[in-house]
Formats: structure tokens, sequence, C-alpha cells
């Protein structure tokens, strides 16, 4: 952008940037997902629509001393059970959520497990995966091998069909209820790595690393026939890289989640339905790394382990499939991972996620809410249990909570601490939300304390506060503060909610702080933006030293900003052009307050006492003046910032900043002992020139009204009052001529002088 243009941009700013006046009064107000996501849920849902709920109610069920807890299934009498490792072990649990081991093999892990309608456990397990079967009355026998590293998800069908997810191959296997077992269907994608029906019965496969969503018919020859696969299909192929689950709802809607970046080898095309394996790179044996099948693609040698690990970044994606095959993205995140999916006994769709161990409920109308945090790192399996529960499983460590029926009673949230920047004094809190703005049904408290964290030595919870048209919040002065919302009712007449939170404070007046001062070069004015009408139409512009603001850094942003009052200003840099005799004056200042600020200008010189007026009543932060009316000499400036726009007359502070010291020299140097004699070959001359004020800067002559020539001081160097200048001119002809020399000090006062000197002719 040329330097025009910005100048218009800027004018068109300053014309749309009103003049902000400062109050003491503030707001503190939160009323959206990325502001409360910073506080502490205690029972209490956060909505990405900026609303507080109460969450439902979410307990501890078993602690069953497993690292991973893989997968949860119920029998046809309600029981739950949890597949897990790092030892292989299969867990029933009774209505305490008391454990009892009911298979264990020397496989590293239980991966999935599956019930068919008689009630006969399938356990698979890694690695080098078996698929193990325990009858309702105890007994364990090997039921189908297939061979292959890692069984990711078994799915029992209506007529008793076993089906067998597996990697590294990317093959489905079904096993018929007598044990017989046969390939089903042979993909080109390394993983199929989920398993579900929907609800016509077709099979629903996710795999990896292309993140196919499949539907592969279930054809029958003869009722006790091997199921054998139909012509596969692609519903859909995800924006990441591994399927991780398959949810089918009874309304034929599709839900699937999907984990992890892609990472395709250039060349390589995608992976379809159908067609033999991609060759790939062979790991390397280990059992101590722990992959997830989107790692093992990254295009790098890796370390397989009994038992899948995590991925840590790449993001996630959940995707509806509606029954007329259309899609639509539900949710997605950069940072979290849906590991496991569920639906709600009210049909809501539930979220599992890693690496942060939360659950999300999806609400529709792209609305979402953080509902619970396990505290453990990945929630693995969300299923509908009997009564209106939901269990759910975590890894790292394996646990088993339950979600719902109800609410939580006495739901809390605490907000982030507040940081009002300057001690303060703590007005009305007010909010708003559903149902009547939740009046009486929310209790408000409010602390404040001196550290960034609350829990150091800060007041007690003042409150409660339950009128939400406002209430004075009974805490003590402070520079920090912080409110918590406590839920009384969760049930009648309605579910509470808060929509915001605003709590009013006034910071202590603070004196204004002028930061530095930067008297410029002599002989430069300095021109507000845009330039003044005084200004010469041909003024040659002049660079500017700009003074430096609180950090070090340079003030040469045209905005300034105070984040806590919300509040911007318009500060167009001022511009420097050249006119001798003229001085400026550029400073910073800044207000913690961010009140509007007046500034005057004191000088003395140097060895005064007393500091004189040279100009008041200034709102910008430069000024230019003519030095003609000063006496030559030293001087110093004293800047004062005064905060008395923005305050009452007996409560506005100031404060000061002294310069460097600056001189004035206006008097021109002078040109002594000028003389000029001719010889028979050339011309000697010389002159001395003398400064008023500091060393001679620079020296030229010129003959004849010639083009001027520079010239040294006989010592070289120019740097004292008084120079002393010898010269030979050479080449001359015979007769008059006319000498001039010219001499400047270094405040570009300048001074000519002039003789004439004859050359004879020379007789031969």
């Amino acid at each position: 952008m040329t330097r025009p243009r910005i100048l218009v941009c800027l004018l068109v700013i300053a014309t749309l940037v009103p003049a902000a006046r400062a109050e003491h009064t503030r707001y503190w107000k939160q009323t959206d997902f990325s502001e409360f996501e910073k506080g502490t849920a205690k029972g209490v849902a956060i909505r990405s629509d900026g609303k507080l709920r109460p969450a439902p109610k979410f307990d501890s069920f078993s602690d069953p001393s497993l690292a991973y807890i893989w997968a949860l299934r119920l029998d046809s009498r309600g029981r739950l059970y949890a597949a897990g490792g790092s030892d292989a072990r299969v867990l029933r649990f009774d209505d305490a959520g008391k454990p009892t081991t009911v298979f264990e093999s020397a496989e590293l892990a239980a991966q999935a497990i599956a019930f068919d309608s008689a009630d006969n456990l399938y356990v698979a397990t890694s690695p080098d995966g078996k698929v193990y079967q325990v009858t309702p009355d105890g007994k364990k026998s090997v039921f189908f091998e297939p061979k292959t590293k890692y069984i990711w998800a078994m799915a029992v069908d209506s007529q008793g069909a076993l089906f067998v997810a597996t990697g590294d191959t990317g093959e489905i296997f079904v096993v018929t209820p007598d044990g017989k077992g046969q390939l089903f269907y042979q993909s080109r994608e390394r993983h199929a790595r989920s398993l579900a029906f929907d609800s016509k019965g077709n099979l629903l496969v996710g795999t990896e690393p292309d993140g196919l969503v499949l539907r592969i018919a279930i054809v029958r020859k003869a009722p006790r026939a091997v199921p054998e696969a139909g012509t596969p299909f692609v519903l859909y192929e995800m924006n990441k890289a591994e399927v991780t689950s398959l949810v089918a709802d009874p309304d034929g809607n599709i839900y699937a989640a999907s984990i992890g970046e892609k990472f395709r080898r250039p060349g390589v095309p995608p992976m379809l339905p159908g067609a033999p394996p991609q060759p790939i790179m062979s790991p390397i044996p280990s059992t101590n790394i722990a992959i997830s099948p989107a790692q093992s693609m990254a295009g790098q040698i890796v370390a397989p382990s009994p038992f899948p690990g995590f991925p840590t970044t790449g993001g996630a994606d959940v995707v509806r499939i509606a029954p007329d095959g259309s899609p639509e993205t539900l949710w997605t995140s950069r940072e979290d991972l849906v590991l496991s999916m569920g639906l709600s006994p009210a049909g809501k769709l539930l979220l599992g996620t890693g690496n942060n161990g939360s659950l999300i409920e999806l609400e529709g109308d792209s609305i979402y809410a953080s509902v619970a945090n396990t505290a453990s790192a990945q929630v693995t399996s969300v299923l509908a249990g009997p009564g209106g529960k939901v269990f759910v499983a975590t890894a790292n460590p394996g646990k088993i909570f339950t979600l719902g029926p109800g609410y939580e009673p006495n739901g809390s949230f605490e907000s982030d601490a507040f940081d009002a920047k300057i001690f303060s004094h703590w007005g009305r809190l007010t909010w708003w939300g559903d149902n009547g703005g939740a009046q009486g049904k929310v209790a408000f408290y409010v602390r404040s304390g001196n550290t960034s964290s609350p829990e150091d030595n800060w007041s007690p919870w003042a409150g409660p506060y339950k009128d939400p048209a406002g209430a004075a919040a009974e805490c003590p002065p402070a520079r920090f503060v912080q409110w918590k919302a406590v839920f009384l009712e969760t049930d009648q007449g309605g579910t509470p909610g808060i929509s915001w939170v605003s709590l009013a404070y006034q910071p202590k007046n603070v004196a204004p702080v002028v930061d530095d001062v930067v008297v410029q070069d002599p002989g430069i004015r300095v021109a507000g933006f845009p330039a003044q009408p005084s200004a010469p139409g041909n003024a040659t512009p002049a660079q500017l030293r700009l003074p430096r603001r609180p950090g070090g850094n340079l003030s040469s942003a045209i905005f300034s900003a105070d984040v806590s009052a919300g509040v911007s200003k318009m500060e167009p840099p001022p511009q420097g052009l050249e006119d001798k005799g003229h001085q400026s004056v550029l400073w910073s200042a800044h207000d913690a307050n961010d009140d509007d600020l007046v500034f005057t200008i004191y000088f003395r010189g140097e060895g005064e006492q007393n500091w004189r007026l040279l100009k008041d009543k200034l709102t910008q932060k430069f000024y230019s003046w003519d030095t003609a009316s000063m006496p030559d000499g030293a001087y110093y400036l004293k800047i004062v910032a005064s905060d008395s726009p923005s305050n009452p007359a007996d409560q506005s502070l100031w404060g000061e900043r002294e310069s460097d010291r600056w001189e004035v020299a206006n008097t021109p140097p002078r040109i002594e002992n000028l003389r000029a004699g001719s010889g028979l070959l050339n011309t000697k001359a010389s002159f001395d020139a003398v400064s008023a004020s500091g060393a001679i800067a620079w020296a030229q002559y010129s003959v004849d009204a010639g083009e001027w020539q520079t010239i040294f001081p006989t010592g070289l160097l120019s740097d004292a009052p008084k120079e002393s200048y010898y010269m030979e001119l050479r080449g001359l002809l015979a007769g008059e001529h006319t000498l001039a020399v010219q001499v400047a000090d270094g405040f570009n006062n300048t001074t000519t002088a002039k003789t004439t000197f004859t050359i004879q002719p020379h007789n031969k």
C-alpha cells in the first residue's frame, strides 16, 4: 500500500472512531462459551451457546483397578460387563458396582466384547488376537482365531452371527453360532476400526486410514448358511483418518466419529472397497509403545502394542448421515478427540473424548455442552443402561461412572479469577437466565483477593445473592475477584439456566505516567495528522525519533487500547517536517484507569531553578514551537500529565517527567580573517570560522560563482567552536576573481563571506 493510500485509510478510521470518554465505573461481564470454559464446573453443563445449566447427575460406579477399560456391554438381564487391561480381563458388576472376574487370559488386553441372544459372552484379545466364548455357566474356550494382530470391534446380528473387525489388513470375519468362521469382507483399508448395524440390519464399518463409513448388506442364501457380503457402498469419507465409533438410532440416522489427520502418501490413490491392500512398512516388534491406527499410517516406522494407544493431536469430527444418505457435520474440534459415542435415554448423542476425559452432549442446532469430566485421560465407552442410566468407561486410569437419571443437586460453577489490574471497589452483581432469570433457583457468591490464585488468602465467599436484578457484592476492595453460582433447584418449574453474569467495579484512581520524553533534533517541526494547513506545501519530510512505551517498545502504533475497559483510542502518528528555527518534543504517557489526559509543558534554562510555562491544555502527545524568542543556551523540558478531564477536581492526579538536556542556537557562526593572495602558479587563501554554539560542522568555498567545493579544516576534524582553513586555488587566469566561503554549525546556522583578489599577468 502506498503512503497516500495509508493516509487516506487513517483519515477514514479517524472519522469512524469517536473520542472515548473514560468512566471509572466498569463492568466485568461473562456471556459466552469461551469465557465460561475458563471456569470450574462441578455438576454444571457449559453449553456452546454461552449458557450454564445443571448437568446430568454424574457419579462414580466402580474402580476395578484396571489401567484401561475398552468396552462396556449389558447381558439380557441388564448386568454390566467391562473388558480391559493391561492384563486381559472381563469383569461383571452387581448393582453396587462390585466387580467379579468372569474372564482372564495370558494375553495383555481384552479389546472388545459382545453378547448373543443366549447370553454367550465373546471376548476379543490382543495381541495376535483370539475370540473366546464364555458360556452363561462360565465355561471358557477359544471360539475363533482370525490370525491377525488386532481385533478392534465385534458385533452380533439378529441371527446370532458374530462379526469381527480386524487390522492390520482390514479384514472382517463372520462366525456362525457353531464356531464356523470365514472371511466376510476384505478391505483395501488397513484397519476395520468400528462396527454397527443400521436400522435395516446392514453392517456398518468404520475404517482407517481413509476414514470411510461403509455399508455392507448381509446376504444369507439359506437360513443356516454362513452370511456373505453384498456389494459394499461408501456412505461417507470422513475428514479425519480413523473412524473410532459408529452409532445408529431407531430413526435410521447414522452417527460417525473420526479422529487424526490423514497421511496419504504421494501417488497412492484412496483405498476403495474390495481392492487388495497396499503394502505398508513393517512395524518393529515391541510391547512398550502404544499406538492407534491413525498413528501407524504417518509414514514412519512405528512400534505396535498389544493394546491401542491414543493420538494426542489431529482433532475430531462427528457426522450424522441421514436415512437418505445426506451427511451433516454436527461437531468438530481441533483439540479434543472423540473415542466413543452413545445415545442417552432422551436420544441425545454423547461423545466420550480424550485427552481430557470429558463427556460432551450434542443438543441439536449445533449446540453442545460439556456435561461431565471424569478426571481420567480418555472416555473409551458410553453405554445406555437400565432406568435412564448411562454407563461411562475410561482409560488412564480405567474407571466406570454413571450419568443420570436426573440432574446434579447443588451443582456449582466458579468463574475464573478476574484481574482488574488496579485495586478496585466492587459493585452490584447482576445476572440473567432461563425461567425468569433463574430467580430463587440460583445462589451467587463473590470473593476477592490480591493474588492471582483464589486459594491464596482471599476473602471468604460473600453471599448468597438470589435476586438477578442485582445486589451489592460485600467483599473487600482488591485487585482480583471471582464469582460462584450454585444451582438450588433443578427439576421443579423448569431447569434454570444462566445466560450472563455482570459485576460492576470501580478501580481506584491512580496517577498518570509520562513514560518517555524525546526532544527532536533542531530544525524539525511536528505536524499532526493530517498535516496542519500552516505547513509549507514543499516542506521536506523529516524522520522523527519516537518515545517509548512501558516495556521498552516504540510507540509507533496508531491505536492504544485498555482491554479491561474495552476502550480503543485513536492516536494517529504525527509527521516531521524540516523547518529551521523550530524545536519539537514527543512524549508517551499512559493512565491505568484509561482516563482522558491533558498535558502541560514547562521549560527552564540550564542553571535556573524555576520552571516557566511553555504550553498548556494539550491533548496530543507532541508540540512544536519557534525558538526565535529564546536566548541561545541549554534548556530542559518538563511534561506534566493530568487526568482532570475524567475526574472531579479534588480527585484528579498528575504525573510528570523531565527531558534530557537540549540546546537553542539561533546565532550563526562568524567568518574571520578571510584572505586571498596570488602567486605566480597559484593563489593561497585562508580564513577562520567561529561558532557561538558548539562545533563548526562544515565549510565550503566557491570561486567566481562556480560550484561549491568542500574544504576540511587544517586539523582535518570539524570538532571545535573555532576552526582554521587553508586552501590553494590553482589554474586561475589573470585578472580579478571573487572567493566566497560558507560555514555552518551543528544547528544548521550558516554564514557566508567573500573577498576579491587579482592575479597579475605573467611577463615573459
